[in-house]
C-alpha cells in the first residue's frame, strides 16, 4: 500500500463527506430555482454555509462560496482594490501564488504594491507589515495565516492591532490553517479570510471567502444574484454540501487531529535527523507552526530526484506547493527565507493527516537514507 504524505496539496476525501455528497448527486439541484427541488438544494447550501461559518466563529451571511481558494483570493484582492480606488496593496514574500501573482497583475494596472520580507524561519513581523501599510489612502494587507510549505504562522492579531490606526483592511489566506489551527475571525481581527474545502478532507473545486462587516467587494463574476450578489453562478450543491460536512468534522476533531499530526511530525523529524545527520529543517523550530507540516533539505540532493525515487518506493511527498509543481524555479518561499537556490531545490515537504500512522512514518524513515545516498551518487545501504 502506498504512503501518502502530501496532505497540504490535497487531503483524502473523508468518508462522511463522500456519503453526504452521494446523497445529493444525481438529484436536480439548482439552489436558485423556486420549486421544491430548488428549495431542497437551497436548504442544503445554507446548512453547509452555517457549518463553514461555525468553523470560523462567523455568521453564515458572511460566507461567499467560490470554486476554491484561488478564486477566493482573487475575489478578495481584486474585489477590495476595485471597491476602494487608490488602494495600496501589501503582501508578504511567502504568499501563495494566487495572492502573489494577482498582486503583481494588479501592480501592472497601477496599483501600488509593497512586499514584506520574512525571517529565516518564514515568519513575518507585524511591525514590518504595519510599516509597509503606512501609505496615504486605503490599504489592503494580505498576510497568510499559515504557510503550507514550511509551516510558519503569522501573528495576525498583532498585525491587525498595528493596522488599527490606518485606513486598512486585512485579508488572510487560511486555506492551510483551517482544520489544523483554531480560527476565530473576531480574535484574529481580519476583514477577509480564504478557505479551501479539499485541504479539510472535502472535495476539490469549492472554497469560500469570509467577508467581514467592514469590507466591501466589487464582484468579479457577474451575471446572477447568487451569493447575495457577490459571486454569480449556479452553486455546486454537492460540493458545497461536502464542504459543510468537512468543516463540521474539522471543527469537532481539530484538537485530536492536530495533536496526532504534531506527534507524527516530530517522530518523522527525529527519525530523519538520526538517519541523515546533515538534513536541515526549514521553518520554525518551535510553535506556533502548522502541526502537520515538515520541510526538510538534504544538501547535495535535488528534491525532485528524491521525490521520484520515493514515489517509486510507494511514498507520496512534494517539493513545495502543488500549484508550483513542475516549475523550474526553486521555491519562492525558501528563497525569501534566505536559502540559496541549491538549498531551496534540495527540500522536500512532508505533510501528514488524520489517516497517517506511526508505522507509515517509520517506513519513510527506513527507506529515506538509501534513497538520499543514491541521489547523491553514493551506494545505497
Amino acid at each position: 500500500m502506498r504512503i501518502y504524505l502530501d496532505h497540504n496539496a490535497t487531503a483524502p476525501l473523508r468518508p462522511e463527506v463522500r456519503e453526504a455528497m452521494g446523497a445529493v448527486l444525481g438529484e436536480p439541484a439548482n439552489a436558485s430555482s423556486a420549486h421544491r427541488e430548488g428549495a431542497r438544494a437551497r436548504s442544503a447550501v445554507e446548512a453547509a454555509r452555517a457549518e463553514v461559518a461555525a468553523l470560523l466563529g462567523a455568521r453564515p451571511a458572511e460566507i461567499v462560496f467560490t470554486s476554491g481558494a484561488t478564486e477566493a483570493n482573487n475575489l478578495a484582492l481584486r474585489g477590495a482594490v476595485a471597491a476602494r480606488p487608490g488602494t495600496t496593496l501589501v503582501v508578504t514574500a511567502i504568499e501563495h501564488a494566487s495572492v502573489l501573482e494577482t498582486a503583481e497583475r494588479l501592480a501592472g494596472t497601477g496599483v501600488r504594491l509593497r512586499v514584506v520580507p520574512v525571517d529565516a524561519e518564514g515568519r513575518v513581523a507585524a511591525a514590518a507589515v504595519a510599516a509597509a501599510a503606512d501609505a496615504p489612502g486605503p490599504v489592503l494587507a494580505s498576510v497568510g495565516l499559515a504557510n503550507g510549505e514550511v509551516g510558519s504562522v503569522a501573528p495576525l492579531a498583532e498585525v491587525a492591532a498595528r493596522l488599527a490606526g490606518h485606513e486598512a483592511w486585512l485579508h488572510t489566506d487560511a486555506a492551510q490553517a483551517a482544520g489544523r489551527l483554531p480560527i476565530d475571525v473576531g480574535a484574529l481581527g481580519v476583514d477577509l479570510l480564504t478557505l479551501s474545502a479539499h485541504k479539510l478532507g472535502g472535495p476539490p473545486g469549492v472554497g469560500a471567502l469570509w467577508v467581514g462587516p467592514r469590507a466591501t467587494l466589487v464582484p468579479q463574476a457577474t451575471g446572477g444574484p447568487q451569493e447575495r450578489g457577490r459571486r454569480a453562478g449556479t452553486e455546486n450543491v454537492a460540493a458545497i454540501v461536502g464542504f459543510g460536512v468537512a468543516a463540521r468534522l474539522a471543527r469537532e476533531r481539530l484538537a485530536a487531529e492536530a495533536a496526532h499530526a504534531a506527534a507524527l511530525v516530530e517522530r518523522l523529524w527525529d527519525g530523519i535527523r538520526r538517519a541523515v545527520p546533515d538534513a536541515v529543517r526549514n521553518g520554525p523550530a518551535a510553535p506556533p507552526r502548522l502541526p502537520n507540516t515538515l520541510s526538510v533539505g538534504f544538501p547535495g540532493c535535488p528534491g525532485e530526484s528524491l521525490l521520484v525515487l520515493l514515489d517509486l518506493a510507494g511514498i507520496a511527498v512534494s517539493v513545495g506547493s502543488a500549484c508550483a509543481a513542475g516549475a523550474a524555479e526553486p521555491s519562492h518561499v525558501l528563497l525569501a527565507m534566505g536559502r540559496d537556490p541549491d538549498a531551496a531545490r534540495s527540500a522536500l515537504r512532508l505533510s501528514v493527516g488524520p489517516t497517517t500512522t506511526a508505522a507509515e512514518v517509520d517506513r519513510v524513515v527506513a527507506v529515506l537514507p538509501a534513497l538520499v545516498a543514491q541521489v547523491r551518487g553514493g551506494r545505497a545501504a
